[in-house]
């Protein structure tokens, strides 16, 4: 019995680990070193680079790209469009969105390097943050953050400058 489906039109990369009951569609690419759990779903599209960890239940919807050295833990969900910036490290249960209130397609959110985005955190479509940004759990992001800055809440505010240039290297990745 198999238990994961990957397409013949996927590209996998190198010592790539993927675990049980996954769905790999045609286009999708996944870089070196990378390891997916169980039960992740990989919509067409969708670019993975290296040394990324992928928690189990993750879902992408597509055409989203996710860079080297990245982490998203269970249970998060990948908007159609989304990218996500190299040693970016994502909490469990994120959200992104790619519709606006017309139910019309207008891009997923663009997450910057050496982003830390907290537990249950939702991101609105279309919206930019910045390299170096902390959100924190909980929050609601309904407009773009800018670099080096932490924030959180429904909505989110500015609450500080971030003083650590790179909060991905005080993060170890799951063994």
């Amino acid at each position: 019995m198999q238990t994961t489906i990957i397409s013949s039109k996927a590209k996998i990369g190198n010592n790539v680990k993927i675990g049980d009951f996954c769905i790999i569609e045609d286009n999708v690419v996944i870089g070196d070193n990378t390891i997916i759990k169980n039960y992740v779903e990989l919509r067409e599209g969708t670019i993975i680079g290296e040394n990324c960890y992928i928690d189990s239940r993750i879902s992408s919807s597509g055409d989203c790209k996710i860079g080297n050295n990245v982490t998203i833990r269970y249970d998060s969900i990948i908007a159609r469009g989304v990218i996500i910036g190299d040693n970016t490290y994502i909490s469990p249960k994120m959200m992104s969105n790619n519709l606006n209130t017309n139910m019309n397609q207008v891009g997923g959110a663009e997450i910057g390097a050496n982003v830390f985005i907290g537990t249950s955190c939702v991101l609105q479509h279309g919206i930019k943050i910045g390299d170096n940004t902390v959100l924190g759990s909980l929050s609601f992001v309904n407009k773009d953050v800018p670099e080096n800055e932490i924030w959180f809440g429904n909505p989110a505010k500015f609450y500080k400058i971030n003083e650590i240039n790179n909060i991905s290297n005080e993060i170890h990745l799951p063994q």
